[in-house]
């Protein structure tokens, strides 16, 4: 990043955000059921696209050269997917899982 505020800001921010999908995706491993999983994983998912954000902005203002960032940005792009894409099947399962639960706890007439 150029020596400039903006500069400074923007890897701040970069740092920050990037730091905290590491973070929150070793929480979401560590989650004690499936909900936490899945709610964690949903923090990691925004995590890595304000990420995604923060390296955008640095081209948008002229702060770096797209050239210079195009294989960040890829990479953003490809963990988010693989972010999106691990919540949808615990999700379906934890929604099944809710279903079964709800019908056992209604009472029989």
């Amino acid at each position: 990043m150029p020596r400039t505020i903006t500069g400074r800001v923007l890897a701040n921010q970069f740092a920050r955000s990037g730091t905290a999908v590491a973070a929150n995706y070793r929480a979401a491993c560590r989650g004690r059921s499936r909900a936490e999983f899945i709610a964690k994983l949903g923090i990691v998912e925004e995590e890595a696209d304000e990420t995604l954000f923060w390296l955008e902005l640095a081209i948008e203002s002229g702060a770096l050269p797209a050239n210079r960032l195009s294989d960040l940005l890829e990479e953003a792009n490809q963990l988010i997917a693989i972010f999106v894409a691990s919540r949808k099947p615990a999700r379906t399962s934890l929604n099944r899982q809710s279903k079964i639960g709800n019908r056992k706890s209604v009472p029989s007439l």
